[in-house]
């Protein structure tokens, strides 16, 4: 997802990953191998993995393609040579972005992020050039039809969620990244289901574009994430919602 952690902004990137599931399918994949790697196929004893199965979930991930990837992960660890690598840069109109990703080719990569930057008007930094601008935050999104606000509200509260908000049908539950997990497993405990529930990059403050700059600035997006070794791009650009 991009942008904003309001839930417009995640409704519209769903709406296009719901176009290429099998795209999104695979970068979730690719996630799931790596937390294998890093921690064990067991989800018990491996949170981030736990974090993986739910982010699929949310996905509508069917069981038996977590399983498999889980599975195929396990049997292959020597062959997973993923590296996590995250760049940074400005797109057109200074537009703060951060671009996550995970490959196994780093010259491949950084060459096609570099180009997308390029190619619709922005640059590509260095390192912390432009994270300082966001604040790492843990999002669970859930139906507002799961349940009375004040209820789902409470619950995420007593679970030590930071804070909460209802809007566009859906509850927005905010963590601090440490405590996402814990959040997360007390409400699906509980029975909820989420809309989206992942570690999310969240801008302090928002740039406008002008109409031009905006169609520049989605095209980048676009080829960004069309790239397979892209997993998620974060960016503070105050884009109109689509409907």
């Amino acid at each position: 997802m991009s942008g904003h952690s309001k839930w417009s902004t995640i409704k519209n990137k769903k709406g296009k990953a719901d176009a290429a599931r099998g795209k999104v399918f695979t970068k979730i994949g690719r996630e799931l191998a790596v937390a294998v790697k890093l921690g064990g196929s067991d989800p018990a004893s491996n949170s981030r993995l736990r974090d993986c199965i739910a982010k699929a979930k949310a996905n509508n991930m069917p069981n038996d393609n977590i399983t498999r990837s889980i599975k195929k992960a396990a049997g292959e660890l020597g062959n997973i040579n993923y590296e996590e690598l995250t760049y940074e840069g400005y797109g057109i109109g200074g537009v703060a972005v951060i671009v996550e990703t995970m490959t196994d080719n780093k010259n491949r990569t950084v060459g096609e992020v570099r180009h997308a930057f390029d190619k619709f008007g922005g640059s590509m930094g260095t390192t912390g050039s432009v994270s300082f601008l966001f604040d790492k935050k843990g999002i669970i999104v859930i139906d507002s039809e799961a349940g009375d606000e004040d209820t789902v509200m409470e619950a995420a509260l007593e679970a030590g969620a930071e804070d909460f908000t209802a809007e566009d049908g859906a509850y927005e539950i905010t963590t601090a990244p440490e405590d996402f997990s814990a959040v997360r497993e007390a409400l699906e405990g509980q029975g909820y289901e989420f809309l989206s529930a992942e570690l999310d990059m969240v801008p302090q403050t928002t740039t406008n574009l002008d109409a031009e700059q905006q169609v520049k600035f989605e095209k980048m997006l676009d080829m960004l994430e069309d790239n397979d070794d892209v997993q998620n791009v974060y960016h503070n650009a105050e884009l109109p919602d689509e409907e």
